[in-house]
């Protein structure tokens, strides 16, 4: 299993993937990188998901996200996720249910945070006609 195998010699069915190694993701980036180290992006897929890294004391401002059920599952660092019923650890290894309709926001320790996050997909914006 491979990222560059797409599926079976007929190239119709889809074969299980291995898409990146998280752990070196997480080791490989220094202190001052922010931002997503990788985003899923097969086509055809039913699921986003990002590999983010907060730098030492950068924090994702207070949000809700009102469609999406996201995981969290901490990879590299400590952080603290702050909701309305207060502050939560996130050390490595934490896994989180983030439901739709909550309201958070994440800051990251000494030694910064790296993170997984998984949701399904949004749909892809349409165009439609305008209605009379």
């Amino acid at each position: 299993m491979t990222s560059e195998h797409t599926g079976t010699p007929d190239g119709e069915t889809p074969l299980p993937r291995i898409l990146c190694d998280t752990a070196a993701l997480a080791a490989a980036v220094g202190d001052d990188r922010a931002g997503a180290l990788w985003r899923l992006a097969e086509s055809g897929r039913q699921l986003d998901a990002n590999v983010v890294r907060l730098p030492p004391g950068h924090r994702v401002d207070t949000h809700r996200e009102p469609d999406l059920d996201v995981l969290l599952l901490v990879l590299a660092g400590h952080g603290t996720l702050t909701a309305p019923d207060g502050e939560h650890p996130l050390p490595i290894g934490a896994l989180t249910w983030l439901p739709h309709g909550s309201t958070r926001s994440l800051s990251a320790g000494p030694a910064g945070l790296t993170y997984l996050t998984v949701h399904r997909r949004r749909p892809g914006m349409t165009i439609r006609a305008r209605e009379s």
